[in-house]
């Protein structure tokens, strides 16, 4: 299964909406954002892409409890099962400990993977481009074996996102 992953898209819709249309194009058919989503343009994007999401409160999201029934909004941590994978969510990186397969979080604005003790621990960097000269993004694919990482990033200059490397690490059952 091909998860798409987006973090820290604060008030840039327009960069948010360019990450979900190319993970959209790659085959992404769930949708995951890891916090700060901020205004919730983002939220009616997700829901538009006519896959099922689900987006975790970052810290600067406490406005948007008033939509919490009308989108698929969580509190941190959060766990739930994809493709037969046991995930956790959060926005801030304090609940880090090795228990669930992949572990999502955002907030740094820095794009991070590891895989530690069979935990692959994801961290998508920042789709607002506000720390830095681009967005970023992860391509995710659940597979038997394997998870398969696919870093994105797009530069300010540049229309299209392009892939900057790929990560691969085996399954431990």
């Amino acid at each position: 299964m091909k998860i798409g992953i987006i973090s820290d898209s604060h008030t840039k819709v327009e960069k948010a909406k360019d990450a979900i249309a190319m993970l959209l194009q790659n085959g992404a058919e769930f949708f995951i954002h890891a916090g700060d989503i901020v205004d919730p343009e983002t939220l009616d994007i997700l829901e538009a892409s006519g896959k099922k999401y689900i987006a975790v409160y970052g810290n600067n999201d406490a406005h948007l409890a008033e939509y919490h029934n009308k989108y698929h909004l969580v509190q941190e941590p959060y766990y739930f099962k994809l493709a037969n994978t046991k995930f956790k969510l959060m926005h801030l990186p304090f609940y880090m400990s090795n228990d669930a397969e992949i572990i999502i979080f955002g907030h740094t604005h820095t794009f991070k993977v590891d895989f530690i003790e069979g935990t692959l621990f994801i961290n998508p960097g920042e789709v607002c481009a506000r720390n830095k000269p681009i967005s970023e993004c992860v391509l995710l694919d659940v597979v038997e074996d394997e998870f398969i990482v696919q870093y994105y990033t797009q530069n300010k200059k540049e229309e299209k996102y392009s892939l900057s490397e790929t990560f691969s690490f085996p399954r431990q059952k």
